[in-house]
């Protein structure tokens, strides 16, 4: 059977898994009467709840006895590790792009490494039936972005697509039929070439995706490159380096068929499959038949640019409310992380019983520690880091800066503009984006967006849309100022009190409710000043045998400000650690008693 490898890139919220679930309908993957659930690529449960796709996914359709695997692909420039690897195992790429909001950054990032790997683009623009859709203005645009991207004289004569994928439709004209997606799967027939790789050769093929079964241990998807797998053929696997990992057999093929993976006896070069039997193996090792010594090349994974420390959780309510507790049992799971993202470094932290753990971004280390609390860990998080490097020819410092897009109304661009410039952004562009929005492009440090997100909605009043993309790195911008007010730290153990509460609201904004867990050394609001303030949170009401009208009347509480675990990351400062378990979030100081506190800030302030 004839193959075609394709993958579907785009920014967030485009579309792209929508649109594969039509694929597979239309298709026929899927029986008339069988319930399938929306969006059923995002099977991972942070997926559905947070509506983005997280992991690099594989399906394959059957089109006019054509197969057609399809791979989705992230869109948050955080998971560019995944993009950047399964890329590898395609032929050609459909550019999925909003016909209302264009092309943006994350489709920048992600055509340019399809574009200079010499896939060959076929452009949908997407959503054509919303209100506010510009398809000819978007269709400029995206011609533009090739054009800035060094597209070569093919890939700029692309074939391009009107669409909705919520109801199904794909076609040539904007004034087509409407009616399905046929002129789609004929153009990913025609236009994207099959693999033509060689056959006869030995096999050998590239991990790119690695999961756990619990039936099949580790299982390595990959697309053969040359030769045929068999069923428990033989097989060696090699690091970069040409040294051998391990040798063993293939005890497992598995070929994709619609949202299945599907026992087979055998694969052909150019077939995308999944193979369990191998216990060392991982990404990007070559796996290969015995007589094959020389390892396949993989494409170089862009590095880290932020790094938080993962600690042992060591307050007084440590142990209490997780399964997973010890040190060993953290690294344990990181290092199983890192295995399996390759866009992930741990090493070993300087501070006793602690990692650094390094990631793209804020969402994509966060997206680990939810789902570690969620396995039953507790930890407690450091400040987020950026990673610096020194100019080798300059000698300077240079840090990852970041081109951030902002779509805003135009009342609130003068805020944002100030905001950014206060956090070392500079302005590249500002112009009109249809109705009353601007849309502002910044060039801006890493570290200035840590935490901004929440305040930019707060100044836009939730309207507002902010994109990010790593632009490289900068020498040095200079300090960048932090958070203005000072915490209110408990200086007790115990439960909080409505009582007490309700006395120290006017001292500041609280994040914790009567009858909270609180301890000496935890952060229990933003003090209103700069300075941090020591409280007592469960101070209760002395009770006297005298009554008097109007003494015990309610004690009106204001609603805590409750921090999601982003949210808490990005607030603290140097100082501070937030507490992460499968129950609570809590922010707190990162020496507990207050001698203790004193004694580093004044060793700190001599150094």
């Amino acid at each position: 059977m004839d193959i075609r490898n394709i993958a579907i890139i785009a920014h967030v919220d485009h579309g792209k898994t929508t649109l594969v679930d039509q694929l597979l309908k239309q298709s026929g993957a899927f029986r008339e009467n069988q319930h399938v659930a929306e969006r059923a690529m995002d099977s991972n449960d942070l997926e559905r709840e947070r509506g983005i796709t997280i992991l690099a996914k594989c399906t394959s359709v059957v089109w006019n006895d054509i197969r057609i695997n399809i791979i989705d692909t992230p869109g948050h420039a955080d998971f560019g590790g995944e993009v950047e690897r399964i890329l590898s195992m395609v032929d050609g790429a459909i550019v999925l792009v909003d016909a209302a909001e264009g092309a943006l950054p994350q489709t920048k990032f992600v055509v340019g490494k399809a574009l200079a790997r010499g896939l060959k683009p076929i452009v949908v623009i997407n959503k054509v039936d919303r209100s506010d859709a510009r398809p000819d203005e978007v269709h400029d645009e995206v011609f533009d972005l090739f054009a800035a991207l060094g597209a070569n004289d093919e890939q700029l004569d692309f074939p391009m697509l009107y669409a909705s994928g919520r109801q199904g439709w794909a076609d040539k004209t904007l004034e087509g039929a409407r009616k399905d997606l046929s002129d789609l799967f004929s153009l990913v027939v025609e236009h994207v070439p099959a693999p033509g790789l060689d056959k006869t050769k030995p096999f050998a093929m590239i991990a790119t995706i690695l999961e756990y079964d619990n039936f099949l241990g580790r299982v390595l998807t990959g697309r053969i490159e040359q030769g045929k797998a068999t069923m428990n053929m033989p097989v060696r696997v090699l690091r970069a380096d040409g040294s051998t990992v391990e040798t063993g057999r293939l005890t497992k093929l598995l070929s994709f068929r619609g949202l299945d993976r599907v026992p087979v006896d055998e694969a052909q070069a150019g077939d995308i499959i999944a193979v369990a039997g191998l216990s060392d193996a991982t990404i990007p090792d070559t796996i290969a038949a015995m007589e094959v010594d020389q390892p396949l090349s993989a494409i170089p994974i862009d590095p880290p640019t932020l790094s938080m420390t993962f600690r042992l959780n060591d307050g007084p309510l440590g142990g209490r409310e997780g399964k997973k507790v010890t040190s060993r049992q953290i690294r344990d799971r990181l290092m199983k992380e890192v295995e399996g993202n390759v866009a992930i470094r741990v090493t070993d932290s300087p501070e006793s019983e602690a990692f650094e753990v390094a990631g793209r971004g804020e969402l994509q280390l966060g997206v680990l520690i939810e789902t570690m609390r969620r396995e039953g860990f507790e930890l407690t998080i450091g400040r987020p880091k950026v990673l610096t490097r020194v100019n080798e020819e300059t000698g300077e410092r240079e840090e990852p800066f970041e081109e951030v897009l902002i779509d805003v109304d135009e009342p609130y661009s003068g805020v944002v503009v100030e905001k950014l410039s206060l956090r070392k952004g500079v302005m590249q562009d500002m112009r009109p984006s249809g109705g009353d929005k601007v849309r502002l492009t910044f060039l801006i440090p890493s570290r200035g967006l840590i935490g901004y997100h929440n305040e930019f909605l707060t100044d836009t009043r939730g309207t507002g849309i902010m994109n990010r993309l790593f632009s490289g790195y900068h020498p040095w911008a200079g300090p960048i100022e932090g958070r203005r007010n000072g915490s209110l730290i408990s200086s007790e153990n115990g439960e909080a009190v409505q009582y007490s509460l309700f006395s120290l609201q006017d001292r500041g904004v609280l994040f914790v409710n009567p009858g909270d867990k609180v301890y000496v050394g935890m952060i229990i609001g933003e003090h209103s000043r700069d300075s941090d303030l020591e409280v007592n949170p469960i101070k209760e009401k002395k009770l006297t045998n005298i009554r008097a009208a109007g003494k015990d009347e309610a004690l009106l509480l204001t609603p805590p400000r409750r921090m999601s675990l982003e949210q808490a990351i990005a607030y603290i400062e140097d100082d501070e650690l937030v507490e992460v378990t499968p129950s609570a979030i809590r922010i707190r100081k990162r020496y507990l008693d207050p001698n203790e506190r004193k004694r580093m800030e004044k060793k700190g302030s001599n150094t």
